[in-house]
């Protein structure tokens, strides 16, 4: 599994529309904030590269700000195209009752520095792969505007781009622009979203023991 994890729970029914149909105003004190986090780490990721080039290390709290660059960006965006209805937290910090779910692991303890050093060039087929995911993104987002405006429902099959479009925009700044992870994101998505609901484990279900025949 990839490092950096972006899971959302489905949302398929009983949309907001009223939120839906105003949620470039709604989604904006977000917006505000998110790029003002993306807007420092332009600059706290160059401590990071230099730390990285000279050290082969991570300095912790860099990396900690990082993280909560990734989620707040990443819950906006999650947001603003509709996987919830949900207005994001803006602190940055875990929230497990919140649908859009982004994890980092922690530094590790020796990064390469020669994969530091030439990043900026080494991750040019992620961007490229990143902007097709956002035209994908885009539209389907636009199509399940309409979707929600229309039915209430965001179908699966508008969710599912969406939602990778978003892990792999969240993957390529984890990449390319943090640098907090050394692997390519993949293009194809294999981490599962959260479901609407959690099935119960049959497992977990006592069954009786078959009676056994004299």
């Amino acid at each position: 599994m990839y490092p950096v994890t972006y899971e959302a729970r489905y949302e398929p029914e009983n949309r907001n529309r009223l939120t839906t149909f105003f949620r470039g105003f709604t989604a904006l004190p977000g917006m505000l904030v998110g790029g003002l986090y993306v807007f420092a780490s332009l600059f706290t990721a160059v401590f990071a590269w230099l730390a990285l080039v000279f050290t082969g290390r991570y300095p912790q709290g860099l990396y900690d700000f990082h993280i909560k660059v990734l989620r707040i960006a990443g819950r906006v965006n999650g947001y603003y195209y509709l996987l919830t209805d949900v207005s994001p937290p803006l602190n940055g910090e875990p929230d497990p009752a919140y649908p859009i779910q982004i994890e980092v692991p922690p530094p590790k303890a020796e990064y390469s520095r020669v994969k530091a050093l030439f990043r900026s060039i080494i991750a040019i087929p992620v961007y490229l792969l990143a902007y097709v995911w956002a035209l994908i993104g885009a539209v389907c987002g636009l199509l399940g505007w309409f979707a929600i405006m229309f039915t209430g429902e965001l179908p699966a099959g508008l969710a599912d781009p969406i939602l990778n479009a978003q892990r792999y925009s969240t993957r390529t700044m984890a990449y390319g622009l943090l640098l907090m992870t050394e692997d390519y994101p993949p293009f194809s998505e294999e981490d599962p979203g959260l479901p609407a609901e959690l099935p119960v484990s049959e497992a977990a279900v006592p069954t009786e023991a078959p009676k056994q025949e004299a």
